[in-house]
């Protein structure tokens, strides 16, 4: 079985809205699918997807093709999920501060006697 993950369309007229799944290749746009691993919103500006991309990697593993469109959403919701790197993160601007010693033990203890 030819397992394929791509966008099956829902939403009103002039108002698409897809859902990502993953299907069998031969079932149609709207047919039955295996799974639903994410949604996708053209519509929406900015972020306009979410997606289970450990699931889609899992998919992919084992053997599915990702339509070119879900191929870039997979792409963008990795950069997304990505942490910063620790190098990045910029230092606080400003001075920085002295560090702090503990006070001399050598008044409190009897050496000089």
């Amino acid at each position: 079985m030819a397992v394929s993950i791509r966008l099956r369309r829902e939403g009103a007229k002039n108002r698409p809205y897809y859902k990502v799944v993953v299907a069998d290749s031969r079932s149609p746009r709207e047919g039955k699918f295996i799974e639903v691993i994410g949604t996708y919103d053209p519509k929406k500006p900015g972020h306009n997807s979410t997606l289970k991309v450990n699931r889609a990697e899992y998919w992919i593993a084992h053997g599915a093709q990702p339509s070119d469109t879900v191929r870039s959403l997979l792409k963008k919701n990795k950069k997304q999920d990505a942490p910063a790197p620790a190098a990045a993160i910029p230092a606080p601007a400003g001075p920085t501060p002295a560090p702090v010693t503990p006070p001399e033990a050598s008044a409190s203890t009897p050496e000089a006697t």
